[in-house]
């Protein structure tokens, strides 16, 4: 049984929780250990993808291009975004360790809004990259240059500092919280939030004011981009070319409007949800947005790509070569 008691530390005259009770996906209790298989399938998978698409990319100098540099960019943050929830959430599921410190759980929730923030501006940086290569290939080796890839990776990891710092700060000044028991599988900002003994309105409204700023600024430009893409292939006159293009980006595009449509349908329905929504489905669709993508972005952006594909393949040649007499 869950404990009900709040630990109080009185710090400046107000008390706050030591500690939170992570629930894991009120309504799924018994199924815990099918769903902690589910989390470990995927973050195994997550782990082994990306770890495999950064070795192939950082061994072969054929791949030392501006794409690729976004996707290893792009695998670090997907292998980061994985470990900044999955063990704590076996431990929920698995262990039934569902404490967390205050200042632990405050620290996932920076680390993964950063990381969600950083793979939306990846995503977006990508598409300009595909956009870039495709309507103005004779541009292409001066305007994606190494330099500005560094400086635009820079600029998103200020990004998510600038706009996530106050909402960590604001969750520090709660006077109080009503309870420390947290109906969720993480430490994600609104479920906290809403513990709170306090008017929440103020944060409520800089969750959602960051959510658009982020992910929906990205989302638009991702699309902007896109839609600048297609309107250069279908002046494509080789049939070839026009497929050859689709079957890159529509994959592409799948990935984008999963992680954004999941990361909006989260942020909206803890607000605006009520009881509408049942706790598990919000639970199992904000878990998703978070463990999926990074599971599937080594397949859909490297397996599918061909110059990784043949890397991959002389790799695997390499290793049972010595074996073959």
């Amino acid at each position: 049984m869950i404990s009900r008691g709040i630990q109080n530390i009185k710090v400046n005259g107000t008390f706050y929780p030591t500690s939170f009770i992570l629930v894991g996906i009120p309504g799924l209790e018994g199924a815990y250990n099918w769903v902690g298989a589910v989390v470990c399938s995927c973050y195994v998978l997550a782990l082994l993808g990306n770890m495999m698409l950064l070795t192939v990319i950082s061994a072969s100098s054929g791949l030392q291009k501006p794409m690729f540099i976004f996707l290893s960019i792009l695998a670090s943050n997907d292998a980061l975004l994985s470990t900044s929830i999955a063990p704590q959430m076996l431990s929920v599921f698995w262990f039934q360790k569902r404490h967390i410190s205050f200042e632990s759980c405050l620290l996932q929730m920076f680390f993964l809004h950063s990381f969600t923030s950083l793979e939306s501006g990846l995503l977006l940086g990508m598409s300009f990259d595909r956009y870039i290569a495709i309507c103005k290939p004779l541009r292409y080796g001066s305007i994606m240059t190494n330099t500005i890839i560094i400086k635009l990776v820079i600029l998103l990891l200020l990004r998510a500092v600038t706009l996530f710092s106050p909402c960590i700060i604001l969750i520090q000044r709660f006077p109080a919280f009503r309870t420390n028991i947290v109906p969720h599988s993480y430490c994600e900002h609104m479920a906290i939030v809403k513990l709170a003994a306090a008017d929440i309105r103020i944060n409520s409204a800089l969750g959602l004011a960051v959510a658009f700023a982020v992910l929906g600024v990205d989302l638009l430009f991702i699309l902007v981009s896109y839609c600048a893409i297609f309107h250069a292939v279908f002046s494509l006159s080789s049939k070839d070319a026009r497929l050859k293009t689709f079957n890159t980006c529509i994959p592409h595009m799948c990935v984008f409007l999963s992680f954004h449509g999941l990361a909006f349908f989260t942020f909206l329905s803890h607000r605006y949800g009520g009881k509408r929504i049942p706790p598990y489905v919000h639970i199992i669709l904000a878990d998703t947005y978070l463990l999926v993508p990074p599971m599937l972005n080594p397949i859909i952006y490297g397996v599918k790509t061909k110059l990784i594909r043949e890397q991959v393949w002389k790799a695997l040649h390499k290793c049972q070569s010595p074996h073959v007499k």
